[in-house]
């Protein structure tokens, strides 16, 4: 079940890259044609498509795609009222970290009579994808929801497979209402990514994606993102991933239980310790065996912890080191000066310091957003903020006696490229008068 310890001072360069190697990501000539028909299906039926896909998919002839108001009460009704401060309490947390990332415009005169503004603008309309697997994700919806809605995105629109029933779960009716999302349809999958991209006579066309999804979604969003022209995804997306630094003194219960909340995942997600201290390590593997076997997920851990690594390194530096290589989703830090270790640590989605901050309360309650980069992209990708539901552009305004002042910069650089139109575009404009 989990993978032998691994001594990082032993292994060769090419050792190195296999011991940090990801679980491939399925990437099939046959998943991308499913995909691409899918697409066409959508393009061309529109809604016609959407309803037989979903009759397909999930088992369900449905008269509707819309979610109605008086779903989104009954919902509210439904839920107890401790479910109901759950999702209130979750709310008000990730709004309150959110909300004091709201952009100023910012505007420099970078010279008399030279005035630059940089302005933020929301994104005009967003899409929100919310799986449907063996439970509700009412996180998930907060997550997206709450930064669009503070951002100000002119429509937000939620996607969801129905379940056999044909209904949403009453927990992301709840957290969408929240977020004062009143468009929401009962449908998932690629096809519900072609609708977003394209529209329907249902569903109108959007100009952003966000949210995370099985392979036909991912394989979808990365289609449409090529084909369709303004349309854009929220970030690359891969299995869930988490790493953990830990030293001698940290507790393995709960490093156990913190690899374990990844490896329930999926089958697919990879976890990874790295510690100076075999002993720990050990104590770990043990308490992974122990904490396993109570899961009700079980099979899909141990699936997952096929892909596990724990890596006994030289000391904390060079576990900074490899973490950096690795570049993963969520990082954990369990050691007595963690604050030495994060000016060094550079590549994570997200960063969990301190044994009692499990990974748990950021994907629920902390504030910061869940939504990561995974697969390595923590290197060059930012987690989910308010600026991927913005635009940013800007302004210039500029004075005869500002192009003055600049001419001569722009009619040298005009030269040394070839571009006579450019530069006759600035002189014309200091003959005129003269």
């Amino acid at each position: 079940m989990i993978n032998q310890l691994i001594n990082w001072q032993e292994l060769s360069a090419q050792q190195k890259i296999t011991a940090l190697a990801r679980p491939a990501i399925a990437d099939s000539a046959l998943l991308s044609t499913q995909v691409a028909n899918i697409i066409s299906r959508v393009r061309n039926q529109g809604d016609q498509a959407l309803l037989e896909l979903t009759e397909q998919f999930d088992g369900i002839a449905l008269k509707t795609l819309s979610v109605s108001a008086e779903q989104v009460a009954q919902a509210k009704s439904a839920l107890s009222e401790k479910r109901l401060k759950a999702i209130n309490t979750a709310y008000t947390q990730i709004r309150s970290f959110h909300l004091a990332q709201k952009a100023e415009d910012i505007t420099v005169e970078t010279t008399p009579g030279v005035k630059c503004t940089l302005k933020t603008e929301a994104i005009e309309s967003v899409g929100l994808y919310i799986p449907a697997g063996s439970a509700p994700l009412p996180s998930t919806v907060l997550m997206l929801g709450v930064p669009s809605q503070i951002t100000g995105c002119d429509r937000v629109v939620l996607v969801c497979p129905p379940d056999k029933k044909g209904q949403l779960a009453d927990e992301v009716l709840v957290a969408a209402d929240l977020c004062g999302i009143t468009e929401i349809y009962t449908v998932g999958g690629a096809q519900a990514i072609a609708a977003l991209a394209y529209g329907t006579k249902t569903i109108p066309a959007v100009n952003k994606v966000f949210g995370p999804g099985n392979r036909y979604v991912t394989e979808a969003k990365t289609q449409l993102s090529q084909k369709v022209p303004g349309f854009a995804i929220d970030m690359p997306a891969g299995p869930s991933e988490v790493l953990v630094i830990a030293d001698e003194q940290a507790n393995a219960a709960f490093i156990a239980a913190d690899l374990l909340s990844q490896a329930e995942h999926g089958v697919d997600s990879q976890v990874i310790l790295l510690s100076d201290s075999e002993s720990l390590i050990k104590k770990v593997e043990s308490e992974i065996i122990k904490q396993v076997a109570l899961l009700s997920r079980r099979e899909i851990a141990e699936k997952a912890l096929t892909q596990s690594r724990l890596i006994l390194t030289k000391d904390l530096a060079q576990a900074v080191e490899v973490s950096n290589l690795y570049g993963p989703e969520h990082l954990i830090i369990q050691t007595e000066d963690a604050q030495t270790l994060l000016r060094k640590l550079r590549n994570a989605g997200s960063i969990f310091v301190g044994a009692y901050t499990p990974e748990s309360a950021g994907d629920y309650a902390s504030g910061t957003n869940h939504v990561l980069p995974t697969y390595g992209y923590s290197k060059v990708v930012s987690s989910l903020s308010l600026a991927d539901f913005s635009r940013r552009y800007t302004i210039q305004e500029i004075t005869k006696s500002g192009l003055t002042s600049l001419s001569e910069c722009i009619i040298e650089l005009t030269n040394a490229e070839g571009l006579d139109a450019h530069q006759r575009a600035v002189t014309i404009r200091l003959e005129e008068g003269n």
